[in-house]
């Protein structure tokens, strides 16, 4: 009776805390498969940073401490773009704007995770990684989701260092100092960022328009936008040669990379010159791969050629 009692009770706790929200509306907030790329980067720069394999507890902690942050500042964002969200197409579906999720809830969530990925961070990796992946989470969800985003056609170049930081995070959490190395792939992340992220805003331009948001294409024109993004993926294949250039990489990466920056290349040649009404979302959605693949080319060079 008294087992049966305590599963009721443990329930009715568990059902306060939850309220009307499910597993999948917490899970939602955290916006997993940005947060995922985002751990992919560091992964691969916690194993350029040594000689051979990371220690697994190390990587381990690094990566739950990393994630945990990043899923955190992904809520914060949600919580903060709520009102925006509601009246965004794209958005208009997220957990808090059809009710399923409270603001204080998702503001307790969000905390909870992101003190949570501190404590592992600070108790099993090192301080400075800790404060670096607390600096990020305040350059995302509060200098860039409360400031920039809303002040500048440049909020994404700017912002970007933030989304840019994660292959910084996992190499000083294996090494528990900054290497010029590692800037090299916080600079790729960054340099990549916009071309990225203006070819979605090119996408939803009439909703980033609707709610005032000074996006580029918004301020500046779709014109003027999709030059902006051919310059950055010119500029983002001479960064991509960095590592090679510096001994940091080898041939197998110098191939990788200028297969995949010329393919970008492609992209935003053909959204400028000779763009089709899909080609905005199709450079967007190539981007994803080009950065994906480029860091595990970049892992996979860094223990076939080392």
């Amino acid at each position: 009776m008294s087992k049966t009692m305590t599963q009721v009770s443990s329930r009715g706790v568990l059902s306060a805390l939850m309220g009307d929200a499910g597993w999948r509306d917490y899970y939602q907030v955290t916006k997993p498969k940005v947060v995922m790329l985002l751990l992919l980067t560091a992964l691969v720069g916690a194993c350029l940073a040594v000689n051979g394999l990371p220690p697994a507890g190390l990587l381990l902690a690094a990566m739950i401490g990393i994630g945990l942050m990043s899923s955190g500042a992904a809520a914060y964002n949600h919580l903060l773009d709520r009102e925006i969200d509601a009246r965004m197409m794209r958005t208009r579906g997220r957990p808090l704007v059809r009710g399923q999720l409270t603001a204080m809830r998702c503001f307790s969530f969000a905390t909870l995770i992101s003190v949570l990925g501190f404590a592992v961070l600070a108790l099993w990796v090192n301080m400075l990684t800790a404060w670096l992946t607390a600096f990020s989470l305040v350059g995302y969800a509060l200098i860039y989701t409360l400031y920039l985003k809303r002040a500048t056609p440049q909020n994404i170049v700017i912002g970007g260092l933030a989304g840019a930081a994660p292959p910084l995070l996992g190499w000083t959490a294996m090494t528990g100092n900054v290497d010029p190395h590692s800037l090299l792939l916080v600079l790729i992340v960054f340099t990549w960022t916009p071309p990225h992220f203006w070819a979605l805003a090119i996408h939803r331009r009439d909703d980033y328009a609707k709610v005032n948001m000074p996006m580029l294409p918004v301020t500046h024109g779709v014109a003027f936008t999709k030059t902006c993004i051919l310059l950055y993926t010119v500029l983002l294949g001479l960064v991509c040669l960095l590592p090679y250039l510096t001994g940091m990489s080898h041939e197998l990466y110098l191939l990788g990379s200028s297969l995949l920056n010329g393919a970008f290349l492609y992209y935003a040649w053909r959204l400028k010159f000779k763009a089709n009404s899909g080609d905005a979302m199709a450079t967007f959605k190539f981007s994803i791969v080009h950065l994906m693949l480029l860091f595990i080319i970049l892992l996979t060079d860094h223990y076939l050629l080392a």
